[in-house]
């Protein structure tokens, strides 16, 4: 167990796959935490209280992202570093197939791809969790929508602190600013779903 620790973080090493998954993590936490703030929103304004709805309706979103992540970063990510075995073939004037690179560039597609897909899932089932307290009449539906929505915004803000620590500026501004964009997106989504829903009626 030690020795494969020790093989994976020299392949994350060689393939500067750290940098990568920080920041596919980040983007695409972000992405499902805002999208099923939509979906939750969207919901409220249509008067849709059916925990079951939202919460199926979320999981077939998130799905669908994790897919589309994994699959897409995956190739994304099998194209650019196979371009960079093959540079590094012609200036070593040797196949490395077999190699410590050619296994650390095959560990950076899978650990990229997982990043990317599992990222945009797992926030947006946080995002989500309160719902599956009121299909198990834990909580009601109203205190579920305002947790979702701060539960969301605590994540945005968690994650600015995060960047601020990776980039080593103020942890604070970082968190703030990703909290703005979440009120902002929220607002806008209210916004939408108020005309929409208004038009519909």
């Amino acid at each position: 167990m030690v020795g494969l620790s020790k093989k994976l973080r020299e392949y994350a090493e060689i393939s500067g796959i750290g940098e990568i998954s920080r920041r596919y993590f980040i983007m695409n936490a972000f992405d499902g935490a805002l999208t099923m703030l939509g979906v939750v929103i969207g919901a409220y304004i249509a008067n849709i209280r059916s925990p079951s709805s939202i919460i199926s309706a979320g999981m077939a979103g998130s799905l669908a992202m994790a897919i589309s992540g994994i699959s897409g970063a995956y190739m994304a990510e099998k194209a650019e570093r196979l371009k960079k075995l093959k540079s590094l073939e012609r200036a070593m004037l040797k196949n490395l197939r077999g190699s410590i690179h050619y296994r650390s560039h095959r560990f950076a597609m899978v650990m990229a791809s997982l990043t990317d897909g599992l990222s945009p899932f797992l926030a947006a089932m946080v995002v989500l969790s309160p719902f599956f307290l009121v299909e198990l009449s834990v909580i009601p539906w109203d205190i579920a929508f305002r947790a979702s929505i701060a539960i969301t915004l605590a994540l945005l803000f968690f994650m600015g602190i995060y960047l601020g620590k990776i980039s080593e500026e103020n942890r604070i501004v970082y968190g703030l600013q990703m909290l703005v964009i979440g009120l902002i997106t929220a607002f806008i989504c209210f916004v939408i779903s108020f005309l929409i829903g208004g038009n519909l009626t």
